[in-house]
């Protein structure tokens, strides 16, 4: 829980500090890529991760990934350009990568489905926990500290993560046979890389016609392509394509993509609404975010509960469907003139939808899987996330950036004067402010326009991520309601360190040892051995 509380704390403060850090080193052509360089490389290392804890043992290479994000957030908060922060957010982002589908994995080898949804909620109030002060600490810190203690912050506590993490947290050695699949981790990466750049420079920092979009699509097409194709041979494939056999699990997996692209994206364009349109300040965008993460929360824990005590989740799928995309269309008609209650209970539909589905997509994911298949299942519902989350948040930057720069051409044209226009196209220039301060300081038809076009990109945006989140409403549709495993079903799988012809090994010598039991029988018992044997050939079978 720490270290979901430490993943999940440094992307909400990072999205209140974010017009800051424009307004300090420049680059607004370049936001999207603070946070999508960070959940790129996420996406990218979570399947790795997740086999490393399958073959080498949970504990060691979950306290190696926590140690790879504090050196990530160190580099970060000491960037000097935006390019260095980029970059050392892809390095934070390798870490992160291990610390949820290390705790997700954790948690299911410990934990029986059928108990799984109470800790669940419990994760998920965490998790929510963290939205809700994320965003807070992230603005609080940024007015007062500076925005590079939006980094800095997760230091202290990754010291508090490690210690207790090596201290308190007692697992079991497992160490399994096998070879990493670096072909297949290869070509993933180069895959998700490379369809994460289409949708960010097509149309923006390339034409969509142009050599080097058509390029670089040809190449997503050709790794995503050859991907399953190498793991259909590979003895230890990185991401085993028969899990995906099981209709729950594709069907979550899809979900969890689509929650992603909508999570990833609204809290990294919130805030921009909040500080530029609305007026708030970092401080207060935090606290603007609460009508979209309270009932978050509040549903997250309430469905976790009520799912371990019914054992029934179907419905939750289904009902978290809708509401998101009735939220974000919701939001898609904000405008200048929109009060802050009233965006406030639009946030508050979106925020009830995702509470729904926050948790039960990895609760049915795990429960769709074999227990020696765990950390796959964990690390594949997260990279879908991720991935999502890496998607969402890059074409909602192209589609955001393309409306404000149109706006804002459109009012320098309608301005006429040379005065007006030159100060309209300096705010789509890299070293624009988009902190609250400095746009009060602008002229009044200067700001004016920069809040129409700044309400123009959100319609777009949030029109965008609609549309996309009716397809996880339709899939929810199609989920099974499968009963949860109880912890007795779960000890009689075989784990990642045990071979299953060895249960079956053992079972038969259960049976050959109750043949010697029975073998002296006399005549009286002859009636009797026809069911014995019965029994015997159930146990082989």
């Amino acid at each position: 829980m720490i270290a979901v509380l430490l993943a999940m704390l440094d992307n909400m403060i990072v999205g209140t500090a974010m017009p800051t850090i424009v307004g300090e080193l420049g680059g607004l052509e370049h936001l999207s890529w603070v946070v999508t360089a960070y959940t790129l490389t996420t996406a990218a290392s979570t399947p790795l991760w997740g086999k490393l804890g399958d073959m080498f043992g949970r504990k060691g290479v979950f306290l190696t990934s926590i140690v790879l994000f504090l050196a990530g957030s160190m580099t970060s908060g000491a960037a000097q350009t935006m390019s260095q922060l980029i970059g050392f957010r892809a390095l934070q982002g390798l870490g992160a990568g291990g610390l949820m589908v290390g705790a997700m994995a954790i948690m299911g080898d410990l934990i029986a489905p059928r108990e799984r949804g109470k800790y669940m909620g419990m994760m998920a109030g965490v998790m929510s926990l963290a939205m809700i002060g994320g965003p807070l600490v992230g603005g609080t810190l940024t007015d007062h500290l500076g925005w590079r203690w939006a980094f800095y912050i997760n230091l202290p506590l990754g010291a508090i993560a490690l210690a207790m993490i090596t201290s308190v947290l007692h697992l079991p050695k497992k160490r399994t046979k096998g070879r990493i699949d670096y072909l297949g981790a290869a070509l993933l990466t180069t895959g998700i890389t490379a369809a994460v750049l289409v949708t960010s420079w097509g149309g923006t920092e390339y034409a969509w016609g142009s050599g080097t979009i058509i390029g670089i699509s040809v190449l997503a097409v050709a790794a995503l392509v050859a991907f399953p194709l190498v793991e259909r041979r590979v003895a230890e494939p990185i991401l085993p394509l028969g899990v995906f056999r099981n209709l729950n699990f594709s069907l979550v997996t899809v979900i969890g993509f689509l929650l992603g692209f909508v999570m990833f994206g609204a809290m990294t364009f919130l805030p921009l609404f909040q500080q530029s349109v609305q007026g708030a300040s970092a401080t207060n965008s935090g606290l603007l975010l609460l009508p979209v993460l309270l009932p978050m929360m509040i549903v997250s824990v309430v469905t976790g509960r009520a799912t371990t005590k019914t054992g029934k989740y179907r419905a939750y799928p289904i009902i978290g469907g809708a509401l998101i995309p009735a939220g974000l269309f919701l939001l898609a008609q904000m405008d200048v003139g929109t009060a802050r209650l009233t965006s406030g209970l639009y946030m508050a539909v979106l925020g009830a939808g995702m509470g729904f589905l926050m948790q039960l997509t990895m609760l049915i994911a795990q429960n769709s899987v074999e227990l020696k298949d765990m950390g796959v299942a964990s690390s594949t519902t997260t990279l879908f996330r991720t991935i999502g989350g890496s998607f969402g948040v890059a074409l909602m930057g192209t589609v955001f950036s393309g409306k404000v720069e149109d706006s804002m051409k459109e009012s320098a044209a309608a301005a006429g004067g040379q005065q007006g226009g030159g100060s309209m196209a300096k705010l789509t220039e890299g070293g624009a402010q988009l902190d609250a301060d400095s746009l009060a300081k602008l002229p009044a038809k200067v700001r004016e326009a920069y809040e129409h076009a700044v309400a123009s990109g959100i319609n777009g945006v949030f029109l965008l991520a609609g549309g996309i989140a009716l397809i996880a409403f339709l899939a929810a549709w199609f989920i099974k309601e499968v009963p949860l495993k109880d912890a007795e079903a779960q000890k009689g799988q075989p784990d990642a360190g045990q071979d299953p012809d060895a249960v079956q090994d053992i079972s038969v010598s259960s049976a050959e040892e109750l043949a010697a039991t029975d073998a002296p029988r006399g005549a009286a018992d002859e009636e009797a051995t026809g069911p014995v044997a019965d029994d015997r050939t159930s146990i082989r079978a």
